[in-house]
């Protein structure tokens, strides 16, 4: 059975993948899509390495850590350009990305 960490975890992944793409989408919409290329692209990346690490988490997989270190990674950069642009979306993502980075780092301390 899975505690309540590891299922929290698998939820703020989730969530932070949506959020990313959900910006990812909403920065495409913007009258300057030039100035959110970064945020584009961290943003898919994001999303990426998260959805990952929850398929390697609900696995129990011997390379969770190793992949869930890179998600750390990702989700701080993320999360650190996200807040640079005044957007909802943008700011609502740096948020789930923070969240996300947390619930890593404290899966990681656990195990």
């Amino acid at each position: 059975m899975k505690s309540e960490i590891t299922n929290n975890l698998e939820h703020v992944l989730i969530k932070c993948v949506t959020a990313c793409e959900t910006c990812a989408t909403m920065c495409l919409q913007e009258d300057n899509v030039k100035m959110m290329v970064r945020c584009i692209m961290l943003d898919r990346d994001c999303a990426d390495i998260c959805a990952l690490t929850a398929r390697f988490v609900a696995r129990n997989s011997a390379h969770a850590k190793h992949v869930m270190k890179e998600c750390i990674e990702i989700c701080r950069l993320c999360e650190e350009e996200c807040r640079k642009h005044e957007a909802e979306h943008c700011q609502k993502c740096a948020e789930a990305c923070r969240e996300c980075a947390e619930a890593c780092e404290n899966w990681m301390q656990q195990k």
